[in-house]
């Protein structure tokens, strides 16, 4: 399975992360299996993302889409995010 990481600095993460909960039925929808969100231990306001996708072509779309554009202007993310497309090479020995 392939997994979207999305890096972005939002103005409050208190207002962003309401906004980013509301939208995980059309992420679902969209193909995202869920995953994790974390939070900088230096900047509060940094998140990261790791969501696990259906297909990458599903998270591509995703990604790209007018919708996600939309709402991470409304839900307070700064600038663009950075967004990397992985795949798993194999688990760690330990």
């Amino acid at each position: 399975m392939p997994y979207g990481l999305f890096i972005a600095t939002v103005e409050d993460y208190k207002k962003w992360k309401p906004f980013f909960d509301k939208h995980a039925a059309t992420r679902k929808a969209k193909g995202s299996k869920g995953g994790y969100v974390f939070r900088s231990a230096d900047d509060p306001n940094q998140v990261v993302v790791l969501l696990e996708w259906d297909t990458l072509q599903k998270m591509r779309q995703f990604s790209q889409s007018e919708d996600l554009r939309e709402r991470m202007k409304e839900s307070g993310v700064i600038g663009q995010p950075d967004i990397h497309f992985l795949k798993v090479a194999g688990k760690p020995s330990a």
